[in-house]
């Protein structure tokens, strides 16, 4: 549970039953066809629902501000309208504003989507980090599909309102880690307050897979005599896999269409299934261009389709592949050289992938830098500028916003302000690329869940306030 004065949380609605089953009552006969043969029973493919419900908020209007859509837009001494958990409206100075409109004066000030990080651990390595708390990695084999992050979140991980607070950060995809070939299925959070995964759980998210190349799988399992201890492994087990996904698949499909014995179940390939079916994302931990390229030609054979490469430092050396393909890359600005299979990373990366238009994403893979995803950006922005390629602060944001709600599927519900989508959306207190920079008001659905200038609207974890020091907002 999350204290915060001024917030309420929303009421809990009842779980419902979310196993599907067969109905007994049958349909109307008809005429030609005879007995209308009821649906097979099958398993339910959400047995854990959003029960997230949007925090009261008021009309607001900012004015005066410098705005940036999110989608590469700006607008100078803009206006933006909040209202009923959405945007109203976004346009210059004669914009219309609602009677009664709480007003905020933006001037000298900036407005921004709420950052998106595609790539983050908080909830399942949480803060502080202790052997108690590490619950982002199974472990006990390279593949393992059946687990999901979601069930190793902590709510009450200090990290959420730290990247609320300082990051602007109002949505995040929580995935398990890279120890092996399949790691298990992520889930996306709204950064608020909850007492439970299912509270913060953003709703229609749909769920995605990590999956893994590269040396961390084989060494965490070759180090231990077993499969795979290589690159070639690491490909001939992904593969492997996937051919038995696709037989469960045509089993489940089979008996979904005519009936009969209903197949026996298996978590790990229920996802598997879900991929195949175009219903979960793969997010693939992938760092060489050599193992992209073998990677999207193994989604290929087998009928699935990649979102997005994480850390991906070479992804300079294949942008035109993945921009043919529609891969977004998650990258850093300047992380390179910890292994060797991130040894011949360049700052100039994120450019060089944006610039060949290619998809590119900034995220953090990190409950630091998750705080600081603005001035990670900034960093790739001069890195670009350096060697001549101009691009648009504007345009950059694209890198926090739009480009991650599209690599985790909900582009449109978010990641930019647009009327109808959901207001998430940071006023800062300066230019958003500058290392000065920092929150000054952070809205989610409307719901204005910071403000600096408002000690009552700053949110504490109950773990925070029974620690000595912590939790003494007045």
């Amino acid at each position: 549970m999350v204290s915060n004065k001024g917030l309420l949380l929303p009421l809990l609605a009842a779980l419902a039953a979310c196993a599907t089953t067969s109905t007994e009552s049958k349909a109307p006969e008809s005429a030609s066809n005879g007995p209308a043969r009821s649906k097979p029973a099958t398993y339910s493919r959400d047995p854990f629902p959003s029960t997230y419900k949007v925090y009261p908020g008021v009309v607001t209007a900012i004015t005066g501000a410098t705005i940036f859509d999110g989608e590469g837009g700006r607008i100078e001494n803009g206006t933006i309208v909040l209202a009923d958990g959405v945007i109203r409206a976004v346009g210059g100075a004669d914009t219309p504003i609602p009677d009664g409109a709480t007003r905020i004066d933006g001037t000298g000030k900036w407005v921004t989507p709420g950052i998106i990080d595609v790539h983050s651990h908080l909830g399942d390595y949480p803060s502080p980090s202790v052997e108690a708390h590490q619950d982002g990695n199974e472990v006990t084999g390279p593949v393992r599909p059946e687990v999901w992050a979601e069930h190793s979140v902590w709510p009450q991980d200090p990290g959420f309102t730290r990247a609320l607070t300082n990051g602007g950060v109002t949505s995040l995809q929580i995935l398990p880690g890279s120890a092996n070939l399949f790691g298990g299925r992520s889930v996306t959070l709204k950064n608020v307050p909850g007492r439970t995964m299912q509270q913060m759980k953003f709703p229609g998210a749909p769920y995605g897979l990590k999956m893994a190349c590269g040396e961390n799988p084989k060494r965490v399992y070759g180090g231990r005599n077993q499969m795979p201890a290589s690159r070639m492994a690491n490909v001939a087990v992904m593969r492997q896999t996937w051919a038995r996904a696709q037989e469960y698949r045509r089993r489940w499909d089979k008996y979904e269409k005519d009936g009969g014995e209903m197949p026996a179940r298996d978590l790990a390939m229920d996802t598997l299934r879900g991929v195949l079916d175009g219903d979960i994302l793969v997010h693939n931990h992938c760092y060489r261009a050599d193992e992209m390229a073998n990677i999207i030609d193994m989604s290929k054979e087998f009928g699935y389709k990649v979102s997005t490469f994480h850390h991906a430092v070479e992804a300079y050396k294949v942008a035109d592949l993945l921009k043919q393909n529609g891969i977004c890359s998650a990258l850093w600005a300047d992380w390179w050289g910890f292994k060797m299979e991130a040894y011949d990373g360049i700052n100039e990366n994120i450019p060089f992938v944006h610039n060949a238009g290619a998809c590119t994403i900034v995220h953090s893979d990190d409950p630091n830098g998750i705080q600081r995803l603005n001035q990670e950006a900034a960093k790739a922005l001069a890195f670009g500028r350096k060697v001549g390629i101009q691009i648009p602060d504007e345009v950059a944001w694209t890198w926090l916003a739009i480009n991650p709600a599209r690599a985790i599927g909900v582009a449109d519900k978010t990641g930019s302000l647009k009327p109808g989508k959901m207001a998430d959306v940071v006023l800062w207190n300066g230019h958003p690329f500058s290392v000065y920079t920092r929150p000054a008001e952070v809205w989610i659905d409307g719901a204005l869940m910071y403000d600096s200038a408002d000690p009552s609207r700053r949110p504490v974890t109950d773990f925070e306030l029974g620690q000595p020091g912590e939790g003494d907002v007045k």
